[in-house]
């Protein structure tokens, strides 16, 4: 393609430097469809260090801050969000409003319930404040993620357009927490006793926080669905399992499987299912991928279709397949930036995005 075609790039402000932005911001230097104009962070110690070299990348002529309104004042194209969970709701809240109301886009992976901001177990307060935002500014807001996300919203919605019949749907993640430092021992109850109730196993609040997709889904082929439901697994080790957190203690959980089921006609006709382990000899006789650490949809139907996709790193750098799947989460949220500035102002979900190809990918 010759230059004269070449799209301008998009002037970007990027938030967070946590372990995603850590990896995306040399990626967008580096990137001839973007442009970075500003990076905003909460940690103290960041603040006024060159953002490359936060980022491990020597010196790149920008300076972290926490200033919102002079961060606001570059007029970026989108402000790109790497910021907490929804752990951090108000902090979210505060900061990606902040852009809207000033009528910048927000492309975010923070608060995955936004995935599909009109599921009915999200807290009014967590979304009317952006829905008034987008309004006042005439801004527009997408969330993505691998799952909650992409996932189990584009790789099964893309899927299922190639079939005349769906019974079934299912969603999995299959993954090896050996070398995830996140959090998942008050979360997800791995390394606690099996008689201790992690926050997911909580029915509403597992839906609430990674369930989105099931009532997307749902409404995308033009269902109403029954009801949702969950259940949860649990698998004790008998042996000590070393981890990057530490170690897993006989008696134990090493291992969760649980399902989120969207009930149609009385059958679970939308089903997302997820397998996290640690160590590849914890829970054996639940679903293994072909390679470890996948996601997998499996669509019964006419036709039938199985899909896997493995995220890997292949540039020697020793990055594990979790680092490359955290780097594809923030990739997406990236490259949907000139859709989402072509789409009407509010929410926007994976269901009003056009094909995003990646452009400027190839080069």
């Amino acid at each position: 393609m010759h230059d004269a075609c070449m799209q301008a790039p998009k002037r970007v402000v990027i938030w967070g430097t946590g372990f995603v932005g850590k990896m995306v911001i040399p990626e967008v230097v580096a990137h001839p469809s973007f442009e970075l104009v500003g990076v905003g962070v909460r940690n103290p110690e960041k603040v006024g260090r060159d953002v490359g070299e936060i980022c491990g990348i020597g010196p790149v002529g920008i300076t972290a801050t926490d200033d919102l309104d002079a961060l606001i004042a570059l007029r970026p194209d989108a402000l790109v969000h790497y910021g907490p969970t929804a752990a951090h709701a108000g902090d979210n809240l505060r900061d990606i409003g902040a852009f809207l109301r000033a009528g910048i886009d927000v492309c975010s992976t923070a608060m995955t319930p936004w995935v599909w901001p009109s599921m009915s177990l999200i807290p009014p307060t967590w979304r009317d404040p952006i829905s008034e935002a987008c309004a006042a500014g005439g801004a527009s807001c997408f969330t993505t993620g691998i799952d909650p996300g992409f996932a189990n919203d584009l790789f099964p919605m893309t899927l299922m357009g190639l079939c005349a019949e769906v019974r079934q749907v299912r969603a999995l993640e299959i993954l090896d927490y050996t070398n995830y430092e996140g959090d998942y021992e008050e979360e997800m109850g791995i390394g606690r006793p099996p008689e201790f109730i992690p926050l997911l196993e909580h029915s509403e609040i597992l839906t609430m926080s990674w369930g989105a997709t099931v009532p997307m889904m749902a409404h995308a082929v033009g269902v109403e669905l029954d009801e949702i439901t969950t259940t949860w697994e649990k698998w004790v080790t008998a042996k000590p399992i070393a981890t990057a957190k530490g170690m897993v203690n006989p008696g134990e959980v090493a291992a969760i499987r649980f399902t989120i089921n969207g009930i149609y006609r009385g059958e679970p006709r939308i089903c997302l299912e997820h397998v996290n382990r640690v160590g590849a000899g914890a829970a054996p006789d639940w679903p293994h991928g072909t390679q470890d650490d996948v996601y997998r949809v499996v669509i019964d139907g006419s036709p039938s279709i199985t899909q896997e996709t493995s995220f890997r790193f292949s540039d020697g750098s020793g990055r594990d397949a979790a680092a490359a799947g955290c780097l594809a989460t923030g990739l997406r949220a990236l490259n949907a930036v000139p859709a989402v500035n072509d789409l009407p102002a509010g929410w926007v979900t994976a269901l009003d995005l056009p094909l995003v190809p990646g452009y400027g990918t190839i080069r």
